[in-house]
Formats: C-alpha cells, sequence, structure tokens
C-alpha cells in the first residue's frame, strides 16, 4: 500500500499548471504561474492535509476492486 501515488494535476489550455504529487507530499509548478500557485499551496498547511487525506481517501479506500 505505500507504493500507491496520489496526484492531481490543474491543467489550463491543455497546459499542465500544477500538480500534487503524495509521493513528494507537495505541490509542484510546470509553469510560471504554476510556480507562483504550486508556493501558494505549499505554504498553506490546509491545502495539504486535504491532499494528503484526498489520498487516503480515494486510493486507500479503493484499492481491492480492481
Amino acid at each position: 500500500l505505500k507504493d500507491i501515488e496520489f496526484i492531481r494535476s490543474n491543467f489550463y489550455n491543455k497546459l499542465e499548471l500544477f500538480r500534487f504529487s503524495s509521493s513528494l507530499g507537495r505541490f509542484v509548478g510546470y509553469t510560471e504561474y504554476g510556480v507562483k500557485q504550486a508556493e501558494y499551496r505549499n505554504n498553506n498547511p490546509s491545502f495539504i492535509g486535504a491532499m494528503k487525506a484526498q489520498r487516503e481517501a480515494y486510493c486507500l479506500n479503493n484499492v481491492g476492486i480492481d
């Protein structure tokens, strides 16, 4: 169960701006705007906590379905 990764990507106009990766435990930006958004979200503990909770709620809850 430790190798399960939750990824939440944010796109605009087919371009990935930033993403949360549960293996890193933080947001990573891929554009100038995305880097700013990732920094903002990484400095806000509620965003990080919500994404970690999503991994537990979504991934770990559905691991036995497939």
